[in-house]
């Protein structure tokens, strides 16, 4: 009789034990896994007022989750790209003195058109479309487009 009891009471302590450590494990998993968030996919973005954007200058923007540089050159051209780095991915820079896109972090130089001229980057920048309707500067991913 003293043989059941103990099975019983090991049996129970195991059980016990099994639950306290999934207690302290299962939270400590889910902090180290984070939850799936469903990105939302932005199309076009309205990105301020055309008048109050000066020449030769530019700003990042975001779209979506995605930074975009959108510059103005000193014609008054507006153009938008990816605004990281195909080699690192460092936040690249419009440089209004060569009229280039240049990233700090390893000397890449792009063209206004996101072609790598000079430096490591592998790859040229996404370019975006860039609209001006009523004075509002919309830009455009080309994927909608095509």
């Amino acid at each position: 009789m003293g043989t059941n009891r103990r099975k019983f009471l090991n049996s129970l302590l195991g059980i016990g034990s099994l639950g306290a450590i999934s207690a302290i494990v299962y939270p400590i998993i889910s902090y180290l896994i984070p939850p799936k968030i469903a990105e939302v996919k932005v199309s076009s973005l309205k990105a301020g007022s055309a008048a109050a954007f000066k020449n030769n200058t530019f700003k990042i923007v975001r779209f979506g989750r995605t930074p975009v540089i959108l510059f103005r050159t000193v014609e008054g051209d507006f153009g938008a790209l990816a605004a990281t780095c195909t080699h690192l991915e460092c936040i690249v820079q419009f440089r209004d003195d060569t009229q280039q896109i240049f990233c700090a972090c390893h000397n890449g130089i792009y063209d206004l058109h996101g072609r790598n001229i000079s430096g490591p980057p592998p790859r040229p920048l996404e370019e975006y479309v860039v609209d001006i309707i009523d004075d509002e500067i919309r830009i455009t991913s080309q994927d909608v487009l095509s």
